[in-house]
């Protein structure tokens, strides 16, 4: 009888232990040990790479962070300046930043290792995934009073954006449909800003831009110069739109810049958010869907996210991140 009780007191005090365990969050596992399951993960610390401190995608990352990264729970936000469409991809493979703003053609060079030397040239990077195409980028050349037309800048000074910029790219591109290559003109590589500012100071005679307008470079510019902007002729837009087909028309209005008082024919790309292939499915799926959720206050902060919609957020898209993927089948735009 002595050890049937003895035996009971053991068992009673093992489920007592058990419970107590239980109470305090953990439960045991196979090894004896106590397993935590009610501790939730550290939010995922996320880099954004955007552009210079004077371009439009600094001031889209920087309103993305301000407005919806207190309304996050999975990860934390940071936007920093960078150099460039390629620069960003490169940064994002590398680890340094885990998402990032850049050109749709920039994007789909990457993807197919294509773009000549300025860009991928065989190489494929397919690290970067489409998270959402927010707004038109415009091919924008800004030139000194005396040239009129794009064949004017044959044998001139022209800044064409950072070494290997999507707005490199883009120049190259505008001046194949006048029959021109880089070998024709004095190339100048440099910022938004530096360009706009070598205009100023007479360093150049043209600089290329490719941003969504009005950028503030350019507006900045216009209290000091009176700078002219050629606009692309019919044949070299659909020169432009059937050899390059991310490339659309895209009119500036007239007086987008004070000193501009016509309609300006250009072209443009999308600007695309775009998110590492490591970033988790469900990460990347509360920051798509906080985005859409606070258009209005995105709005409010930049105006670019006034342009934002899902159908054109998947507009031309490819390789979606599966996180973004899943918001837009979910509200029915996939």
């Amino acid at each position: 009888m002595k050890k049937f009780l003895a035996l009971i007191l053991s068992v009673a005090m093992i489920f007592a232990l058990v419970a107590c365990g239980s109470k305090e969050g953990g439960t045991p596992n196979t090894d004896g040990d106590t397993q935590q399951t009610d501790t939730p993960a550290a939010p995922v610390d996320i880099v954004i790479a955007t552009g210079g401190t004077t371009g439009t995608y600094y001031a889209v990352g920087n309103a993305l962070v301000t407005t919806i990264g207190d309304k996050l729970s999975l990860s934390k936000l940071t936007a920093v300046d960078s150099g460039a469409s390629k620069a960003n991809v490169q940064l994002v493979t590398a680890g340094q930043a885990q998402m990032s703003i850049l050109q749709s053609d920039v994007l789909n060079y990457a993807h197919n290792g294509s773009g000549g030397e300025t860009m991928f040239d065989g190489a494929a990077d397919m690290n970067s995934l489409w998270v959402a195409g927010v707004y038109n980028e415009t091919v924008q050349l800004v030139t000194a009073p005396s040239i009129t037309s794009i064949e004017d800048l044959k044998g001139k000074t022209v800044c064409v954006g950072d070494v290997g910029s999507g707005t490199a790219l883009n120049a190259a591109q505008v001046l194949e449909a006048y029959g021109m290559t880089f070998d024709d003109i004095k190339v100048m590589y440099d910022s938004f800003s530096g360009g706009a500012e070598a205009l100023k100071n007479g360093q150049c005679e043209a600089a290329f831009t490719v941003s969504g307008a009005p950028t503030p470079a350019l507006t900045d510019l216009a209290t000091a110069y009176n700078f002219n902007m050629p606009s692309l002729s019919e044949e070299a837009v659909s020169y432009l739109t059937t050899n390059y087909p991310f490339l659309v028309q895209d009119n500036l209005p007239a007086n987008t810049y004070t000193c501009v008082a016509d309609e300006t024919v250009c072209v443009a790309v999308k600007a695309v958010f775009t998110a590492s292939k490591d970033l988790s499915e469900d990460v990347v799926y509360e920051i798509t869907k906080a985005m859409f959720d606070n258009q209005a206050d995105l709005a409010n902060a930049q105006a670019k996210f006034g342009f934002l919609s899902p159908e054109g957020a998947v507009a031309g898209s490819f390789d979606l991140h599966p996180g973004a993927e899943k918001y837009y089948k979910e509200i029915g735009v996939l």
